[in-house]
């Protein structure tokens, strides 16, 4: 239990096997190949090295940590079957029509390449004729902003929270990633905070064999790629039992909300300090992808932001409107 001095990733979740159970559990052959080795030719130097990595123990019994990575099935696993990962789509933008629910079951890092392209099969595209007269699939939703949220659902969820695991729900104007657990850094902070793991072990597995950024470059990445993409900024919703992250489709700027563009130039702002820069009139202009000629339309969301206590001026910066630069308020 939570008291345990044993942490969660080290307790046993099967025990009473033999070799060739762990084996019949365990993909093999996909940790070698995540680690960029070839799979040994004998049983007991594969097991030697799954013990190495706290995935399996001496006795034969299976970790949590090594049902969680390297499950061929987690549902074999009585109490991890919940913690498979849920894709529910719905019709609408609302719950009340489901068009239909997938299973990922597979352990996070063996499956987690065929995780990410099945939710990438459920999200919408749009084509465009390119140059060369053929069609071209364009993503509504960054791939790499996909990537990095699911990272950070499966490593960083409560795992003593029993009924509830990660879940993908797919809405016409957004995508909503939820893990369990309270998330450990404040939701205004995602970005500059040393990160927070309850997971490390679980998490440093994913780091090495590069399923994931490493360590608070990945929520950096979401951002950017949300920028460059010129979308509404992601919301980070954080409540008692669980925490969620929330991709919204493509809205022209003239159709995002007030509280939008100042989350947006917060984000920004925030993004720009830990790179090492400061926001400007020009760099949120790019952003939002505004001409150059109405750069007041810029300065009168910076200033909205700044009323909301969120950013204020940099004095080392600029003295003009458009050249003066911005850093979040808790600089």
């Amino acid at each position: 239990m939570l008291g345990d001095k044993l942490g969660f990733e080290k307790r046993i979740a099967r025990t009473g096997l033999v070799a060739d159970d762990v084996l019949a559990l365990l993909d093999c052959e996909k940790y070698f190949a995540l680690r960029g080795q070839r799979l040994p030719p004998d049983t007991g130097s594969s097991l030697q090295r799954l013990v190495e990595e706290n995935l399996v123990d001496k006795g034969n019994n299976v970790t949590n940590m090594g049902a969680l990575l390297l499950a061929k099935d987690l549902r074999k696993f009585d109490r991890l079957g919940r913690k498979t990962v849920r894709i529910v789509l719905y019709s609408g933008k609302s719950r009340l029509k489901t068009l239909r629910e997938l299973e990922a079951y597979r352990g996070y890092a063996s499956g987690f390449e065929d995780l990410i392209e099945r939710i990438g099969s459920q999200l919408p595209a749009k084509e465009e004729i390119g140059g060369d007269g053929f069609r071209n699939s364009i993503n509504t939703y960054p791939a790499v902003a996909i990537r990095e949220i699911v990272a950070n659902l499966l490593i960083h969820q409560d795992f003593s929270i029993s009924g509830a695991g990660p879940m993908i729900e797919i809405f016409d104007d957004r995508v909503e990633f939820t893990n369990p657990g309270e998330s450990l850094v404040d939701k205004m902070r995602v970005v500059d905070s040393a990160p927070l793991s309850r997971n490390e072990m679980l998490a440093r597995f994913m780091r090495i064999v590069r399923l994931c950024e490493e360590r608070g470059s990945g929520i950096d990445k979401v951002i950017h790629a949300v920028e460059q993409a010129q979308l509404p900024p992601p919301k980070f919703i954080a409540e008692k039992n669980y925490f969620r992250v929330v991709l919204s489709a493509p809205k022209k700027f003239k159709e995002m909300s007030r509280e939008e563009r100042i989350e947006a130039c917060y984000q920004h702002c925030c993004l720009k300090y830990v790179s090492g820069d400061v926001m400007t009139n020009g760099s949120l202009r790019q952003r939002f992808g505004i001409a150059k000629k109405n750069y007041p339309m810029a300065h009168r969301i910076i200033t909205d932001t700044i009323e909301m206590k969120l950013v204020k001026r940099d004095p080392a910066v600029g003295e003009s409107k458009r050249n003066m630069g911005y850093i979040p308020v808790w600089v």
